[in-house]
């Protein structure tokens, strides 16, 4: 065997074979594409503390969150630009952030 051989590994996502150093940049990139942040551009993750920056009226439940509310524990969705979260009353609210900022 040549020193130049590489290791090849079974993409399940894709249901091909790939050299291993190129599945470890499809990986990094993939990471990247998923980035969530907030209004200030600041990266966001799960379990972070938010503040509000506007006032929300909150569809179904006939409130309105309040401009510096700080939500704890939020958790990421699959759309970067929503946030999963709850308050005191409402449980499993989405929020979008452009709307918070990390606290």
């Amino acid at each position: 065997m040549s020193d130049q051989e590489e290791d090849y590994v079974y993409d399940e996502a894709s249901g091909e074979w790939m050299s291993a150093s190129e599945a470890r940049d499809r990986a990094a990139t993939a990471d990247t594409a998923t980035n969530v942040v907030d209004s200030n551009g600041t990266p966001l993750q799960d379990g972070d503390s938010v503040t509000l920056i506007k006032d929300l009226k909150v569809k179904g439940a006939g409130q309105t969150l309040k401009r510096g509310l700080v939500v704890k524990n939020i958790r990421l969705t699959a759309n970067p630009e929503e946030v999963d979260c709850r308050t005191d009353g409402i449980k499993g609210l989405v929020l979008r952030t452009e709307f918070l900022k990390k606290h």
